[in-house]
């Protein structure tokens, strides 16, 4: 026993020997060289190449993740447009911003944080988001597709070990195998899966295989989630289109005054990139009533306003009718396929501006921004034909003015005009409108101006109630404040694209809901005959993916088979 042994462990040792020897003796290159093949350089990966390149780019872009990611980042990148103001929106309110700032508001400016969404940056991410959603819908549709022809998979020799198994024992009189196995499978498709019925044979290794069926449902899992994605891109789409051929405008309409929808009757207007004059629908709009509704019953919130209701006449194209409508607050309109909605509204106090030689310098009603509740506005007027100076006023409306205590400037204490009142002060003076530098017609520039009448001037303030003139010192007009008229701030937006938007949203909500609330199973039937000589039906249940109603499925279907079937009961063992 001992010889045996130890040749082994010989032979053992020479074998390991050679091995060691063989991988340290340096190899030649084949032909016979004798070139050692260790002396070569160490094997490098070879360089992708342009093509190479783009192809690796084109797989993470088209990556799910990548797409969640740019999805993450169009949010992100939309964040400072709710931050700073916006020029497509108020370019004044972006100017003072910068004026405000003038270190840092430069810089923004350059980065084009004030045009947010029409800026490189944004439009790049939104682009990129485009061209990966495409990428991934293409290939998961096509090989959705593919799973939805091809059969369902195999059926696995051990259905025992599935998540969810069942055994069903027919009784003596039950039906013959073949007649089971149809009978389960027109019970699997009224639940509403897809058969496919396989005959009795062998399996690869030779060895026999039982008839079976297998039944694959919930496509519509999958298919909600390309509708989803779909959806998505038209959505994009949609907005693009949208924010290209839309257009938006700001109007103020004061009482008796029309609107007529063209260019040069907007105070503000901003088209988009594609935008043409053709798509201003021809139509015109007159306010003809405006009234305010404010609580006079509650003790705590006492004036606060509660509705406001415009009557408008409006007349849609040359030939249209005129039409009486309301339009109030959330209530827009409908006109030649643009929405006007009504976003403020005040008083606007009707003067009469006289200067040094007698002429009419002004005469109009006067827009006044409300600043609070009970509407105290400001005022301003400028009148740069007034001869020999030019004349400016700056002021207060107070619809219900009240004397304050101490001698102090009156307030007003209710919006509703009760004791209307104009307190201003007067400037004479070079305006700066004959230089041709755009001016916000709500601010006046009074630096540069001589004060004529101030609080803080001998001549005192202007205070004015309507019917009431004053004249100006040193003989340089007079001011008459002749009676108050409302006015509304309409914002009229065009953009023809919203319906598709619409469509897409909604039909991407429902392919979301499909996606998550439906499950993909399988399921596998084998029928044959037990040694007793009865059916035996056997199935198994599996779920890609969580599934926590596949046990509910499994008890489900064997319901249907026990009632379509007399079943043996399973018999006590000892």
């Amino acid at each position: 026993m001992t010889q045996p042994s130890a040749h082994r462990d010989n032979s053992r040792e020479d074998a390991l020997n050679a091995a060691t020897a063989q991988a340290s003796a340096p190899t030649t290159e084949p032909g016979g060289s004798g070139t050692p093949r260790s002396a070569k350089k160490d094997v490098v990966t070879p360089a992708l190449g342009p093509v190479g390149m783009l192809r690796w780019a084109w797989t993470q872009l088209t990556s799910m993740r990548t797409a969640l990611l740019l999805l993450l980042l169009l949010a992100v990148a939309a964040v400072p447009g709710s931050i700073f103001p916006q020029r497509v929106q108020d370019a004044f309110a972006v100017q003072t911003w910068i004026d405000d700032n003038p270190t840092i508001g430069p810089i923004l400016d350059a980065f084009q944080l004030f045009d947010v969404y029409s800026s490189v940056w944004f439009s790049s991410i939104y682009l990129l988001l485009f061209i990966s959603l495409i990428g991934c819908i293409i290939p998961r549709a096509k090989k959705h597709l593919q799973q939805m022809t091809s059969p369902p998979p195999r059926t696995p020799a051990r259905l025992e070990r599935l998540p969810e198994y069942g055994a069903l024992e027919l009784d003596d009189d039950g039906p013959a195998p073949e007649q089971a196995l149809e009978e389960a499978a027109e019970e699997l498709k009224r639940r509403r899966y897809r058969v496919d019925v396989r005959a009795a044979g062998e399996d690869s290794r030779g060895r026999p295989r039982p008839a079976s069926i297998g039944a694959e449902k919930g496509y519509l899992k999958e298919i909600g989630n390309l509708v989803f994605h779909v959806a998505l891109v038209g959505v994009l789409i949609c907005v693009a289109v949208g924010s290209m051929i839309s257009y938006r405008g700001q109007k103020v309409i004061i009482e008796d005054e029309g609107f007529v929808n063209a260019l040069v009757a907007y105070d503000n207007f901003y088209p988009g990139a594609w935008f043409d004059e053709s798509h201003l629908h021809p139509f015109s709009l007159r306010l003809d009533e405006f009234e305010r509704v404010f609580d006079r019953d509650s003790t705590t919130h006492y004036g606060q306003a509660l509705d406001f209701t415009a009557t408008v006449t409006t007349q849609e194209g040359t030939d249209g009718e005129p039409e009486t409508e309301e339009l109030k607050v959330n209530h827009p309109l409908t006109l030649g396929g643009a929405r006007v909605f009504l976003v403020g509204n005040g008083y606007a106090p009707v003067v009469t501006v006289r200067d040094g030689e007698g002429e009419v310098a002004f005469s109009g009603p006067v827009i006044s921004r409300p600043d609070d509740q009970v509407y105290t506005s400001m005022s301003v007027i400028k009148a740069p034909d007034a001869q020999p100076e030019q004349l400016g006023f700056v002021g207060l409306f107070l619809p219900t003015a009240h004397e304050a205590e101490e001698g102090g400037p009156a307030i007003s204490v209710d919006p509703e005009l009760h004791n209307p009142q104009l307190q201003l002060n007067s400037y004479a003076g070079d305006l700066g409108l004959d230089e041709g530098i755009p001016q916000n017609v709500y601010v006046l520039d009074t630096d540069s101006l001589q004060t004529l009448n101030s609080r803080e001037v001998d001549a005192g303030g202007i205070v004015l109630e309507p019917g009431e003139t004053q004249e100006l010192p040193e003989e340089m007009g007079s001011i008459t404040f002749e009676e108050v008229q409302d006015y509304v701030a309409i914002d009229i937006h065009y953009n023809p694209a919203q319906g598709g938007v619409l469509v897409f949203a909604l039909t991407a909500l429902g392919g979301l809901i499909l996606s998550l609330f439906l499950r993909r199973r399988r399921a596998w039937v084998t029928v044959e005959t037990n040694e007793a000589g009865r059916t035996l039906v056997r199935f198994g249940l599996l779920s890609r993916g969580e599934d926590f109603r596949l046990r509910e499925e499994n008890i489900a279907l064997r319901g249907q088979l026990e009632k379509r079937w007399s079943v043996r009961a399973p018999e006590k063992e000892d």
